[in-house]
């Protein structure tokens, strides 16, 4: 029977060891977010966090950590590059925006 007692006890040991860690990622985070960092470098900090936080979640919770279907990798790395894309799309819009405008912080 492969849900013997001590599969699920490995399997409970890194619910809890990911659980710990999102809770650091989620203290570092708000630490980071009282930091001052300059402006374009405080995006970056904060979507390394986010990306580190959403990596533990994919590989345990999502099961992705004993995946070997290739398929499975493709999609993955086709949903990273169009978010990607998405999170760069509003970035880009902004030269658009008259001197003022950029300045202020779009219409603000």
């Amino acid at each position: 029977m492969s849900g013997s007692h001590a599969d699920v006890s490995k399997h409970v040991r890194a619910y809890v060891a990911v659980f710990i860690a999102l809770a650091i990622g989620t203290i570092v985070t708000v630490a980071a977010a009282q930091v001052h960092i300059p402006h374009p470098m405080n995006y970056v900090v904060a979507m390394l966090i986010a990306l580190f936080k959403a990596s533990l979640v994919a590989a345990i919770f999502m099961h992705l950590k004993w995946e070997r279907a290739a398929n499975i990798w493709i999609l993955l790395a086709l949903c990273a590059v169009f978010f990607a894309a998405l999170m760069l799309l509003p970035s880009l819009t902004t030269f658009d925006l008259p001197k003022q405008a950029q300045r202020i912080g779009a219409w603000g």
